[in-house]
C-alpha cells in the first residue's frame, strides 16, 4: 500500500477550511490501497498526527519517527487552500525532495493562485475576463483613475486569497479605499475588477490516466449579493447541479473548462468559477486548483450527479502518478 500524506492548514484565513476538507479526503481513501496520514502545516511546526499522538516532520525528507520508527511519504495530498499548498511553494518543496503530488506543478499553481495574472494569461487564449487594475503594495492608490477602467459596481479581493476572504463589492467611491485596505489584510496584492451581471456558475475538472475528466456543471445562487465565505460554508447560498442551462451553453462551459485546463496543463482536481453575461457569454473568475473538498463544498455534489464516488476520484488522481 501507499504511504500517503493527507497535508491540511496552512499560513492563511482558510486554515480552518482546509482541515474539513482534508478530513473529507482522508475518510475517503481507498484503505486497501493507500496508508494515510494527516500531517499538519501551520507557522510553527510540520506535524503528522494520529489517535496516539503527534510527531515532528523532518523537512529534509518529509518524514518523521514514530515509536522508535522512522516513516517515510510515497505520495502527497495536499489540501490546503492558500499559501503554501495552492501557490506552488510545497509543490516545489516536493519536486526539490522527489514526492509526487496531487495538484498541478509549482509553475501553474503560482500563476493560477494570482488570480490577476492567471486572467491576463488566459486572455491570450481568447478566454473572456472582466476588466480589472491590480494594485501592489506601496502603490499610489488614484480612485479616479481606477474608476475611469473599472466602473461601479465592482468588486475589490486580494489577488492571492480564497474562500472569499477579503473580498468586498463597492457599489460607491467612498467605500473603494477601505476596501482595498481590507483586501490588503488577506494578500500581498490587490485586483480591482468589474462587475459581470448575470449567473454564477463553476466547473469541476480532474485528471486520471486517461485523460481529461470535466464534472457537471454547478450553478450558485447565493442569498448573499456574491458567493462568499458565508454563502459558501454556512449555507448561504442555493448550489444547483446539474445547472438549470440550456444544453448549448453547459456544453460551451464544459469545454472551456476542458480547454483552460489542457491548455494550463493541469492535474489533479480543479473548478473553474465563471459568470454567464446577459448576453450567454462566459467569462471566467478564477481559477481554484485546491477547491474545498469538505462536505460542504461543491465538488463532492458534482461528483454524486457524476455516478462517481470521492473514493473512486481519489484512487484514479493517486493512481496517474504511479
Amino acid at each position: 500500500m501507499k504511504k500517503v500524506a493527507v497535508i491540511e492548514g496552512g499560513y492563511s484565513s482558510e486554515k480552518s477550511v482546509s482541515i474539513k476538507s482534508a478530513k473529507t479526503v482522508f475518510d475517503n481513501l481507498d484503505r486497501t490501497k493507500f496508508l494515510p496520514t494527516r500531517v499538519l502545516i501551520d507557522e510553527n511546526e510540520w506535524t503528522a498526527y494520529d489517535d496516539n499522538g503527534r510527531y515532528s516532520i523532518d523537512k529534509n525528507d518529509f518524514s518523521f519517527i514514530k515509536n522508535g520508527t522512522k516513516h517515510n511519504f510515497e505520495y502527497a495530498f495536499i489540501v490546503i487552500h492558500g499559501t503554501p499548498g495552492e501557490d506552488g511553494k510545497l509543490q516545489g518543496y516536493f519536486d526539490m525532495i522527489g514526492i509526487p503530488y496531487n495538484t498541478s506543478s509549482a509553475a501553474i499553481t503560482s500563476l493560477t493562485f494570482q488570480k490577476f495574472h492567471c486572467n491576463q494569461f488566459l486572455k491570450n487564449f481568447g478566454v473572456n475576463v472582466a476588466e480589472a487594475v491590480l494594485i501592489k503594495s506601496g502603490d499610489k492608490i488614484d480612485e479616479d483613475e481606477i474608476l475611469k477602467k473599472v466602473v461601479l459596481p465592482c468588486f475589490v479581493k486580494p489577488t492571492d486569497g480564497g474562500s472569499s476572504f477579503g473580498i468586498t463589492k463597492v457599489k460607491a467611491k467612498k467605500e473603494l479605499n477601505n476596501a482595498i485596505i481590507l483586501a490588503f489584510e488577506h494578500g500581498s496584492k490587490v485586483v480591482v475588477e468589474a462587475n459581470i451581471e448575470g449567473r454564477e456558475i463553476t466547473n469541476g475538472v480532474y485528471r486520471d490516466n486517461k485523460g481529461i475528466k470535466v464534472l457537471p456543471v454547478t450553478e450558485i445562487i447565493s442569498e448573499n449579493e456574491f458567493f462568499d465565505y458565508d454563502a459558501k460554508y454556512n449555507g448561504k447560498s442555493n448550489e444547483v447541479t446539474p445547472a438549470n442551462l440550456d444544453d448549448e451553453i453547459t456544453d460551451q462551459i464544459k469545454k472551456l473548462t476542458y480547454h483552460i485546463y489542457d491548455v494550463l496543463g493541469m492535474k489533479g482536481i480543479a473548478r473553474i468559477d465563471y459568470i454567464i453575461d446577459e448576453d450567454k457569454n462566459p467569462y471566467v473568475i478564477e481559477i481554484n486548483s485546491v477547491p474545498g473538498m469538505s462536505k460542504e463544498s461543491i465538488i463532492p455534489q458534482m461528483l454524486v450527479i457524476n455516478g462517481t464516488s470521492v473514493k473512486e476520484m481519489l484512487r484514479q488522481i493517486i493512481e496517474c502518478e504511479f
